[in-house]
């Protein structure tokens, strides 16, 4: 028994012994440790401050190429800065380091001991905002070449207009989501590219009961109520002036747009009638410029501020501007001018009337409404900063914001002279604020060079077709001010614009 004893006192003296000389031997080392890596790259046997730099350049890297999203021959690039993206890259080099550091000498050595047989990996504590990331792929959805358009309807005249969807794909947005995260958090691929899984999908059927419902209503009058002033809106009444079964038989046709003839009942009274005294003041303004010169932007611009010139949006109501300009076809007086069509510049109809969009987002924006959908360009615009613009397009993106105040409000338009200029009057509330809009550029997307061979130039020769444009990341917050004091900064978005490749015809 006391051999056995002996025996052990003596295991654990040369044990304590052994561990002493390990310590000391490791007590001047100031570097991580064997087979400790940090987000799976190997630290061992290097000093915080190496480890750290070297996964900082690693991170930044993947952060300034950001992450490609493919859909056949679409492309675009979503930055890290725009999925919220944060990195404690410091705490986990200093929990790696401290492998070894952080306990007793006999904790110490086994963790030290136990690192020659077991790889230890220290996670990098990544930050991301997932909401981000879902405004992201609805953004991206919008922009497919290909993507489903829903059947949509608006009331023009006496008539409701039934537009038809048109089958096309979706995103499957979870799968997508969980990619982008993975990819983010993977710090040995620098390709970065996902392709974007999608999938067939088609519109519902037109359900006719389902949109008389939303639209049928009794005509109201407006009126005005003084000490305070207030301002009543009128409501024009709505019904269906055929059945719906008699409906349901026009639906039945194979058309791409249907018309349903309606019975409107005018307000005797209407906000109009109420005169100036109902939108007394300026609530915001924006102005942009453009090319007078080109005559059939110009055409399309004026047009479109025509038909959006004394608009009156309700309280509570929604105003959407595709409902507002109507289609945009060679019958309805528009033409062809240069637009942003599946990541090109090309002859679209109605093309330029984004900047009418872009111009009332920004005074919409300035008269602090409440955004329901807002999308940016492919490309940024020559008219307005990164981050202030909102593109539009018949059947698959709108601009729409809602009249969250208290009264209704009127929009005045005009383009003339190569000056677009939209104003939104209303009722100055109590608790209104002064706006202000502030972007910015995140990052740089370098512009591509592409060059195509064109066999009727000279040999040798080579002309630029078209010169091309950086891409950019952008951010953009408004600004809440009250007596001159800041109340409230909030980011409203957060936006990509892709490089405009320059583009060389050559004939080698």
């Amino acid at each position: 028994m006391k051999r056995k004893i002996f025996i052990i006192l003596v295991t654990i003296a040369i044990l304590a012994f052994f561990s002493i000389i390990f310590s000391l031997i490791n007590m001047g080392n100031n570097e991580i440790y064997s087979n400790i890596k940090i987000q799976n790259i190997s630290a061992q046997g290097k000093k915080q401050e190496e480890i750290n730099t070297e996964i900082n350049k690693i991170y930044n890297e993947n952060k300034i190429n950001g992450i490609k999203l493919k859909h056949g021959d679409y492309e675009t690039e979503i930055s890290f800065d725009q999925s919220g993206v944060s990195a404690k890259i410091g705490d986990a080099v200093t929990k790696a380091y401290s492998i070894g550091r952080d306990g007793n000498i006999i904790t110490n050595n086994y963790r030290i001991l136990l690192g020659f047989f077991i790889p230890q990996n220290i996670e990098i504590e990544i930050n991301i905002d997932e909401k981000s990331i879902d405004s992201l792929i609805d953004d991206t959805e919008s922009k497919l070449p290909d993507v489903l358009i829903n059947n949509d309807y608006y009331i023009e005249d006496n008539k409701l207009i039934i537009t038809k969807g048109k089958n096309g794909v979706i995103i499957n947005k979870e799968e997508l989501k969980n990619k982008i995260i993975e990819e983010i958090k993977d710090f040995s691929n620098t390709d970065n590219v996902i392709e974007i899984p999608t999938q067939e999908a088609s519109p519902e059927n037109i359900d006719i009961e389902k949109i008389a419902e939303e639209i049928e209503c009794d005509p109201q009058d407006a009126y005005l109520s003084e000490n305070p002033l207030e301002v009543h809106a009128d409501e024009s009444g709505i019904k269906l002036a055929i059945s719906i079964e008699e409906a349901k038989k026009i639906l039945s046709e194979e058309k791409e747009e249907y018309e349903i003839p309606l019975t409107i009942t005018k307000a005797n009274i209407t906000v109009l009638d109420l005169g100036d005294k109902a939108f007394p003041n300026l609530l915001g303004t924006c102005t942009t410029n453009y090319d007078a010169s080109n005559i059939n932007r110009n055409n399309n611009l004026k047009l479109a501020a025509e038909k959006l010139d004394g608009t009156i949006v309700n309280p509570g109501e929604t105003f959407s501007y595709n409902q507002t300009i109507g289609q945009r076809t060679i019958a309805a007086g528009f033409k062809e001018a240069k637009a942003y069509a599946n990541g090109k510049v090309v002859l679209d109809v109605g093309g330029g009337i984004c900047q009418l969009s872009s111009t009332l987002y920004n005074s919409t924006l300035l008269s602090n409404l409440e955004i329901v959908e807002r999308r940016s360009h492919y490309f940024k615009t020559s008219y307005l900063p990164a981050g202030r613009d909102a593109t539009v397009s018949w059947g698959s993106v709108d601009f729409k914001f809602k009249n969250n105040r208290k009264y209704p409000i009127k929009i005045t338009a005009v383009a003339q002279d190569g000056v677009v200029k939209v104003e939104i009057y209303g009722i100055k509330q109590e608790d209104d604020y002064d706006v202000k809009i502030e972007s910015s550029e995140t990052s740089i997307i370098p512009m591509e060079t592409i060059y195509e061979e064109d066999e009727s130039l000279k040999k040798g020769e080579q002309v630029t077709s078209q010169y091309g444009e950086d891409g950019c990341t952008s951010e953009t917050y408004k600004i809440l001010l009250k007596d001159g004091l800041v109340v409230s900064k909030t980011l409203i978005s957060k936006d990509t614009y892709n490089d405009l490749p320059k583009i060389i015809k050559q004939n080698k």
